[in-house]
Formats: structure tokens, sequence, C-alpha cells
């Protein structure tokens, strides 16, 4: 692949429809990553409007824990837009998914840094909409997180059309097609932070094999201290506070979870 002003280094993997890329700008020399998404079928144009939104919001949030996004550049064949690539901001690392060896104080900074990241897209008045695992980018090496993927964010009080989200971490409000707010991103989150601690996944509201066709109901999930001793009960408290079914009960905001976070790291450094 060329693209007019870059020259492309190597594939760095593969997303839905997309591609991503490691490359030059041949102008500034400054290396960027490429995010390329070709139109191969009409419902494909999701991901299109995806990308456009990515980018509309991260330009509104200047973050050092969200990745920036810098333009987009689109290809035409027919007299139709069949490709779009999108400039970014390189990141190095790895995905909390993919992480291994972290300990429960990693574990706390690392959540404690995306709170502040989301915190910074609330105070703007947009949500994230799609917290998970894979969507944390982790560089042990200057001891930093990256928020990726904002292609799902919407401003706060979206009500969508359609359920988007990733079904182990996805909040009850996604799915019931109610008011998105800030606290959908809190929920995200809690079933990210469970699945850090536990390796195991918070029950939402997606039906699992063999419910297709019932009424989603939520089922509740067992507190991580219950799973394993070593995890803080203050820390579980609030995990468990993070994932309630009915928004008004899950903490107040961002912040909220961040003060809270510091006093649990406070008491586990014992300074």
């Amino acid at each position: 692949m060329q693209i007019p002003g870059y020259t492309i280094c190597e594939k760095l993997g593969t997303g839905a429809r997309s591609t991503i890329y490691r490359a030059t700008d041949d102008q500034t020399g400054e290396t960027v990553a490429l995010k390329r998404v070709v139109m191969e079928q009409a419902e494909d144009a999701r991901i299109f409007e995806q990308v456009e939104t990515e980018l509309r919001v991260s330009k509104l949030i200047d973050h050092l824990f969200i990745r920036k996004c810098y333009k987009i550049i689109k290809r035409r064949k027919l007299f139709k837009i069949n490709e779009i690539i999108m400039t970014m901001e390189l990141v190095n690392g790895v995905s909390l998914e993919r992480s291994k060896s972290l300990s429960l104080v990693d574990i706390l900074v690392v959540f404690r840094m995306v709170a502040e990241g989301l915190s910074a897209m609330h105070s703007k008045g947009f949500i994230h909409c799609d917290m998970k695992p894979n969507n944390i980018i982790i560089n042990q090496t200057k001891a930093e997180i990256k928020i990726i993927d904002l292609g799902q964010s919407c401003k706060m009080g979206t009500v969508k059309t359609r359920i988007q989200g990733t079904p182990d971490y996805i909040a009850p409000e996604q799915v019931r097609k109610q008011p998105l707010t800030h606290r959908t991103d809190i929920f995200n989150l809690g079933a990210t932070f469970y699945w850090a601690l536990t390796g195991k996944n918070v029950p939402t509201l997606i039906p699992v094999k063999g419910e297709l066709g019932t009424v989603p109901k939520p089922r509740s999930a067992t507190p991580p201290s219950q799973l394993y001793r070593k995890i803080p009960l203050s820390l579980s408290n609030l995990i468990m506070e993070c994932v309630e079914d009915n928004p008004a009960n899950r903490p107040s905001s961002m912040n909220d979870i961040i003060a809270r976070l510091d006093v649990i790291i406070h008491d586990i450094m014992g300074y």
C-alpha cells in the first residue's frame, strides 16, 4: 500500500474492518500510526462513521492518557469513497488484555490513570462507551497508559438506536437503549477492573448462549474479595458499586473513583 506523503514501515495489527500500520510522515519525519478502513459492503459505512467520530472527539480532548488523532485521508473509486485512512499518535506498548505479571498496585495505578483520562472526556461532555481491556494500552517504559478507540464515543445523554458495546463489559443502559451518561463509562470501567483482578467477567444483559429470545435480566457477580482474599474489601466494594444495574447507585464520578483509589493505594503502600 502507498499513501502520498507517508512511508509505510510495517503492519501493526488488524481490527474490525481495519488495519493499523506504522508509518513515517515524509514532511515532518514523525512516526505515526495509520488506521486504514476499506469499504467492502454497505454495512461498512458505520465503520467509516466511527473513524470520523474518533477523529472529531479526540480533537476536542487533549489529555496525556488519550490517544491523539490527526487527520483523515479519503480515497475514491468510481466517484464513491471506498477507503479512509486516519493518521494517529503511535502508541507503544501492549493492551491490558495482553499484559502479564501486573501486581495489584500496578493494576490500581493503571486504572487510576484510565479514570483520569475518562474524567477529561467527561469534562468535555463526552463518554467513551466501550472501555475494555483491549482499549487500554500500557507503556511500562514510560509508566503511562493510553485510552484508544473513541469510535463509539458520544455526547452525554445520547440514546443510541442500536446496541453498541462489547458484550462482556457493556452497561445495562446500553442494552436497554436508554440515555447514556458518565456512569455508563463507570460500569464499563468497573467491568474491566473486575476482569483485570479476577480473570472473570461480570454478567451483563447480553444473553448468554442458549438464552436468545429471552428477556435479559440482571445477574449479580461474585465480589472480587470473595474470589481472592488478597483483594482489599474496599477495592472489592468499589468495583461492585461500579457495576450496579442502576446507574444512580454507581459512584458519582470518575473523580470519586480516583479519590477512593488513592486511599486504597495509600493503605497498600503504607505511606
